[in-house]
Parts: C-alpha cells; structure tokens; sequence
C-alpha cells in the first residue's frame, strides 16, 4: 500500500523542530507536520522569510501553531544559542528534522568557524544541534531525521582532509556532506541503542526536487545539465517531502533506515525503503567520523 500524509497520526500536543523550515522541502515538511496538529519551530536564519513562512503555513491551516526561532548553521556559535534557548523551555522535543543546507557551492566557502560551507552547515552543525539538544531528544524518546540525498552514492569520506582544504570540488563536497549526514543517523541509532537513549535515528531523501537548493548552489555545466534534466526527472518540494515526513511519523520505520521515493533511480514517486551505498554501512568509518567530529565541533555525547 502507497504511504501519504493522510496516513500520518494525529500530532497534538507534539513539539517538532525543522532546520530550513522557510522555504523548499523544510516548509513543505513544516507545513504538514502543523497540519497534523504537531507544534512547529522554524529554525532557520531568516527572520523575514520566517514570517512570511508562518503566515503561508498559517493562511492553509488556520489553527497552526508554529513559531521562528533563529538558527544559523554556518556558525557553531548559533546553534549553541538556539540549543540554550530551547532547553531553557524545557519541553521535550518529539521530531527533530536536520534537513538544512547548501550545494555544491561553484567556490570553496567557509563557515564562520572555518569548516568548509558543505560539510559545516548540512552536517557538522546538525551533529552539534543533536547533541546539544540530546537531553530534550531523549526526554521525548525523539525521532530525529537526517535528510541525505541520492548523491551519497559514490562519495567517500576523507578524513585527512575534510575541508576539502586542497582539491575543492564542489560536487566532492556536496556528496561527502550527504553521505556524512547518512552515516550519522546510522551511528546514532547504534549509540543510541548502546546507551539505552531510546531514541528513533532514521534518514530519508527528496529524490529529485525542484527546490531552491537546486538554483542557488551549483554552476556552470552542472547547473546548466539540471535546468535541462529538472522539467524532466524532477517532482515538486511536496513530494519530494513525503519521504521525510513518512521517516519522521510513521510507526513501522526501522530504526536506522533509510527513505526515498520508489521511481527509477529513487529520482521521484511515491516514498518507501532507499538504498544505501555500501560506503554508508561501514561501522568503523562511522565511529571515526563521530570522533573527528565531536573534536571539530566540541560536542561531546553523553
């Protein structure tokens, strides 16, 4: 039987936190995640496209309870600030969803702490993010979502050199950063269960969305390749948002799995069970890229 939205339960009373939430497949998750009854916190940096957001989702769901607060994941500094925020409220957080990020930036950028911009934003500050909201997460018994993409197949992780500090490539980075975020929630669920932290680690991807993401990072042939093949091959931020949606509700997800659309490729269709690359299965990269990244970030679990 094909997964939609209608078959997620009712959120009520319910507190999830969406990176990215003002625009693409955040706001679309956003969007049906409030629908759903659930309360909604925009973490994104934007506080205008955040309002504008918030009266969008609120203009299709009257009753919507969802609220900005400021989160800017090129700066470690940020997410520090938004965890304490957060933790001073003491509510514990039922949805956690990492879907934040940049891509394939056509120059090597840095983030305020001097990561390179991919691999900083899309994942080492959401591993700070999860392990600074970690006592909220557990307090909810969270499921937490990494969003990754089909871009991981293929991409390796270079420990000796992370930050592309030599040899940028952008499309390198991008699918370093997808795979790191992949590896992460499979690493998680381990210690989690390890540590009887009763959290649910899962992942999921768009497939291939029309969003901004697809606009705003790559250039030159690439981004003249994807305005070609995106009329073709691609589905809107809505559907690409089902996977993410049916990885963050639905009751029967595997922990540490992996969700995506079910067409040719995982391109677009209806969302089920992705394929890993074996690149992403290997637990003893896995645990390296944990302690290289709780030493990059200062973060340290548990």
């Amino acid at each position: 039987m094909t997964w939609t939205p209608d078959a997620m339960p009712d959120l009520s009373g319910r507190l999830a936190v969406v990176t990215g939430a003002t625009g693409g497949l955040g706001f679309e998750t956003a969007c049906v995640l409030a629908a759903k009854g659930a309360e909604v916190v925009l973490a994104a940096r934007n506080a205008e496209k955040a309002a504008k957001a918030e009266a969008s989702i609120r203009h299709r769901h009257p009753r919507a309870a969802v609220r900005f607060q400021a989160l800017d994941l090129a700066a470690l500094s940020s997410v520090q600030a938004f965890a304490e925020r957060m933790t001073a409220e003491g509510r514990p957080i039922d949805v956690l969803i990492d879907n934040a990020g940049v891509m394939a930036l056509p120059r090597r950028e840095t983030t305020i702490d001097g990561f390179e911009m991919q691999l900083g934003s899309n994942y080492l500050s959401h591993f700070a993010l999860v392990g600074r909201l970690s006592p909220l997460l557990i307090a909810g018994g969270a499921r937490v979502v990494q969003v990754s993409s089909v871009a991981h197949r293929g991409a390796r992780i270079r420990l000796d050199d992370l930050n592309f500090a030599s040899g940028y490539r952008p499309w390198s980075a991008y699918q370093q950063s997808k795979l790191a975020m992949l590896m992460f929630a499979i690493e998680l669920q381990r210690r989690s269960d390890a540590n009887g932290w009763g959290l649910t680690s899962v992942a999921a991807h768009p497939g291939f969305a029309s969003t901004g993401l697809m606009s705003s990072g790559p250039g030159g042939l690439m981004r003249l390749a994807l305005r070609w093949l995106t009329p073709l091959l691609s589905q809107s931020a809505a559907a690409g948002a089902q996977p993410i949606l049916m990885a963050a509700t639905a009751p029967d997800v595997a922990p540490g799995g992996y969700y995506g659309p079910q067409g040719i490729q995982e391109m677009r269709g209806p969302p089920g069970p992705a394929r890993f690359d074996p690149a992403a299965l290997d637990p003893d990269m896995a645990r390296r890229l944990w302690v290289e990244s709780e030493r990059l970030t200062g973060v340290r679990y548990g």
